[in-house]
This record gives structure tokens, C-alpha cells and sequence, in this order.
């Protein structure tokens, strides 16, 4: 389950020059803002999925030590080119420096903008295939991929071909595709982030802090140490 981080922020800072995709500029834009919340501390947390297949997607896009001290939600639309560019750039040095050493937990909520066409389906693909605990190859592969697949008319056989690259077992993706059956998790993700204080992706929730926008790792490492000084621990 996406820990209670999403649901019960009590003080979120937006911080730092930020590029960002969101509903009001679709293709994204640089931002410096500061914004003071307290009212996430009342936001409800949704019940976890009981599907089998739902829990098992919800647990695949989790990284990182059970014990890790701090948790990191990405906040994240795989047809936003700045998540793209944060994926790139960043998410490798993330993982080497704070996810393998056990200092941090990455957690990836869907964010899909209305203004990118394929990005539910992205989600759903990458969810279906979190279901078969292949949530991360996927996901690398959606944004490798991004600028073969943003543009076409129908993104699915790209995402089929990513998928059966990516060894998953095709018939149950497919069903699972088809189904719709990863809707209420993306509507869940979605809503969560949303209430938390996520207005554009990628956003990023560490300790009390969102930062919005492709940070750079060192972004990124001011509010993971400070998190890890403070002794926070954001698990439910």
C-alpha cells in the first residue's frame, strides 16, 4: 500500500525553480513558489485494494528497505516530458546514493493530466504489469520510449511490444489491460496526491517538504538529509 505520507502531510513547502507539467499549461513551465498547507493533516486515507492483483500492483511500485527511515513519493505522468527528464537525469543517482543503501523508500503515485492523452493508458500498462511484479521495468521503458509512442494515435502496440521485452506473461497484461481493472488504484493515486498538496508533475513528497518539478539530485538530497536529521519517519 502507498504509505500514509500521501494522505496526512502536515506542513508541505513547494520548494526551489522547478519545471513542471500541469493541467493549466499541459506542456509545462518553470515555477519558484513557496506554499504553506495545513490542512493535509485531515485528508482521508483510501481503503487499501483487497484484489489480489490490485495489492500486488499497489506493493510493485514501492522500492527500497522496509525499514528505510524516509520515504520519497514520486508523483509522476509517464507522458509529462519533465518526468521523462527527471527519470533521465535523476532517478538513477536517487537510486544508487538513497533507495540501495536503505536510506529511503521510493514510492510511484500516478499523476495522468488530462492534457496528455496516453498517459492513463501508460499507467494502466505500467500498473498491469506491476501485477506480475514487473511495475519497474516497465516503467523505465514507458519513459524511455516516451517520444516514439506521445504522438501516435494509439499508443498500444508500443506498449505491448514494451511489455513482452520486459518478459511479461502477455494474456493476463493484456486482460488486465483491457479490463480496466488498475482504474481504481490510478483514480486513488491520483486523488490522494491531489488532496496532499500535488498539483503538477513530477512532484515530490519527502518528510514535510513537496518539491515540484524535474529536480536535480541535489534538490532532492537537501530534503532527504534533512528528513534523515530530523529522524523523520513518514510510515504509517
Amino acid at each position: 500500500m502507498i504509505p500514509a505520507q500521501v494522505n496526512r502531510i502536515s506542513s508541505i513547502v513547494a520548494l526551489a525553480l522547478a519545471i513542471s507539467c500541469s493541467p493549466s499549461n499541459g506542456a509545462g513551465r518553470a515555477e519558484s513558489t513557496t506554499v504553506n498547507r495545513t490542512d493535509t493533516a485531515t485528508v482521508a486515507a483510501k481503503p487499501a485494494p483487497v484484489d489480489s492483483i490490485l495489492t500486488l500492483a499497489d506493493r510493485a511500485r514501492i522500492q527500497g528497505s522496509a525499514n528505510a527511515p524516509v520515504w520519497v513519493i514520486e508523483v509522476s505522468d509517464f507522458q509529462c516530458p519533465y518526468c521523462k527528464q527527471w527519470h533521465d537525469q535523476t532517478y538513477a543517482a536517487l537510486l544508487d546514493q538513497y533507495v540501495k543503501t536503505g536510506k529511503v523508500r521510493l514510492a510511484y503515485v500516478n499523476f495522468p493530466l488530462q492534457s496528455h492523452v496516453h498517459a492513463w493508458p501508460a499507467a494502466e500498462a505500467a500498473m498491469c504489469a506491476g501485477a506480475q511484479g514487473k511495475f519497474w521495468p516497465m516503467h523505465d521503458a514507458l519513459f524511455n520510449t516516451q517520444t516514439v509512442w506521445e504522438s501516435l494515435p494509439s499508443p498500444a502496440p508500443v506498449f505491448d511490444s514494451l511489455a513482452r521485452a520486459n518478459g511479461v506473461e502477455m494474456r493476463g497484461w493484456r486482460d488486465c489491460v483491457a479490463s480496466g481493472k488498475m482504474k481504481p488504484l490510478i483514480e486513488a493515486d491520483h486523488d490522494r496526491a491531489s488532496r496532499a498538496g500535488a498539483s503538477a508533475t513530477p512532484s515530490f513528497m519527502i518528510g514535510d517538504q513537496i518539491l515540484t518539478g524535474a529536480q536535480p539530485i541535489e534538490q532532492l538530497r537537501k530534503a532527504i538529509d534533512s528528513a534523515l536529521v530530523k529522524g523523520k519517519s513518514t510510515t504509517p
